[in-house]
């Protein structure tokens, strides 16, 4: 019983943090300004 009762909380907490993060919405998906410090390996 001990068990089921941790899963049904478990299952509780993971569904109240997926609503939240749902309810803060996606990042804005802006890129940054700074170019980024990495070499293009050549084609052979």
């Amino acid at each position: 019983m001990r068990a089921l009762i941790a899963a049904a909380t478990g299952l509780a907490l993971a569904f109240a943090l997926v609503l939240t993060i749902a309810a803060l919405g996606a990042p804005s998906g802006r890129t940054s300004p700074k170019p980024l410090l990495t070499t293009v390996p050549a084609h052979p």
